[in-house]
């Protein structure tokens, strides 16, 4: 039970830490906007795929998640 607290109490701290990054505008100017990213504008249609983003914070999160693991 003591695994389970330490881990929601870390990743607690890590969204916290992202959200502050994001909230003083650091990463702001490549999330979405890497190679990859699917951005359609046309008129008054915006269509927005962020793929590369989504595999990044993916393999990012996972990498994150399998430390704690071991």
């Amino acid at each position: 039970m003591q695994q389970i607290g330490r881990l929601l109490l870390i990743t607690g701290l890590l969204l916290a830490g992202i959200g502050l990054l994001l909230s003083l505008g650091i990463g702001t100017k490549w999330i979405g906007r890497l190679p990859g990213d699917i951005r359609f504008e046309k008129g008054d249609v915006r269509f927005f795929l962020p793929i590369t983003t989504c595999l990044l914070a993916s393999l990012l999160l996972s990498a994150i998640l399998w430390l704690f693991r071991r």
